[in-house]
């Protein structure tokens, strides 16, 4: 194993008198985004480890509550690197909870197979369970290795088709509004031929609407035109569906705050991801926004895939 990295976050790591110590556990699928994630948390004043051994972890945890403060934020990557220890992890993670008085989450990276063979194509490295076969068979080797992991994550994101700076974005708006106590809440429209995203909490499949690609003039332009918006407004069904939806939610996100859960990601699903799903998640951005309690961010995965 090589020398463990160690990275001090360019806002330092003084943290406010009486507050809460955060361990950030960053794991997930090898070309998925770890290195993205770390150097996102370290902007924002997290003290950074990579490749720590998941054995080491409660040591870490003893250093960080003697540090009286000066060590406040800490991300910590775990990946197969480490590979020998991972059993270690949970264990290590229920010794945290159960002896010390640090904040303890784990953020998981996630990626299609596809979109990981050809990440490892263009980067010509090879995949940490197949350095002398096909990156296929050590990525799928690793997707079920990690399996339980994933399930325990308190946060999963699909970094699939996503760039780099989206990724970035994503992961400071969640651990700013962490320690701003606030709800982040993520809108993304999809297309259900491409796949729903697993990193949404609520899928809603808007396919019952009048679709305007059925509309010459309409179907080269998405949910954002405002002549495919009304469009998709006018219909009683739409106006319907909106009027109960926005009541679900209204009840919903309160109680996911409540919980602790600082950010949701809805899915709006149709069946390109063009135009009617854009429309209503821009529709449901502007609304769940004029709340003072949640920060809507709206992001269409799919709107500019199909140009037919």
């Amino acid at each position: 194993m090589g020398m463990n990295s160690v990275t001090m976050g360019k806002e330092g790591t003084a943290m406010e008198t009486g507050a809460m110590s955060k361990l950030v556990i960053i794991t997930g699928m090898s070309g998925a985004g770890k290195t993205i994630a770390v150097q996102s948390l370290e902007d924002l004043g997290f003290f950074c480890v990579d490749n720590l051994p998941p054995v080491l972890i409660p040591k870490f945890a003893e250093l960080i509550e003697q540090s009286n403060g000066k060590i406040g934020k800490v991300a910590l990557v775990i990946d197969l690197r480490g590979r020998e220890f991972f059993t270690a992890l949970s264990e290590s993670l229920s010794f945290i909870k159960e002896h010390f008085t640090i904040s303890c989450e784990i953020l998981f990276l996630d990626a299609t197979d596809e979109v990981l063979v050809q990440r490892y194509k263009e980067s010509r490295r090879r995949h940490p369970l197949a350095p002398e076969g096909m990156p296929l068979e050590g990525i799928r080797n690793e997707r079920r290795m990690l399996e339980d992991l994933k399930g325990s994550a308190s946060q999963v994101i699909d970094t699939s088709n996503i760039k780099p700076a989206q990724l970035k974005e994503r992961i400071i708006s969640r651990f700013t509004n962490l320690e701003n106590n606030s709800l982040s809440v993520n809108v993304t429209s999809f297309g259900f031929k491409y796949g729903i995203p697993i990193d949404a909490d609520l899928i809603y499949d808007v396919r019952f609407l009048p679709n305007p690609h059925y509309v010459e003039h309409l179907r080269p332009n998405t949910g954002q035109n405002p002549e495919v918006y009304d469009y998709v407004m006018k219909w009683p069904e739409t106006q319907a569906f909106l009027t109960k939806l926005l009541d679900m939610l209204q009840f919903l996100l309160p109680l996911y705050h409540k919980e602790g859960k600082s950010q949701v990601v809805i899915g709006i699903g149709c069946t390109g991801g063009k135009h009617r799903s854009v429309a209503i998640a821009e529709y449901l951005g502007r609304m769940l926004g004029s709340s003072d309690t949640e920060r809507v961010r709206v992001s269409h995965r799919d709107a500019d895939r199909d140009k037919h």
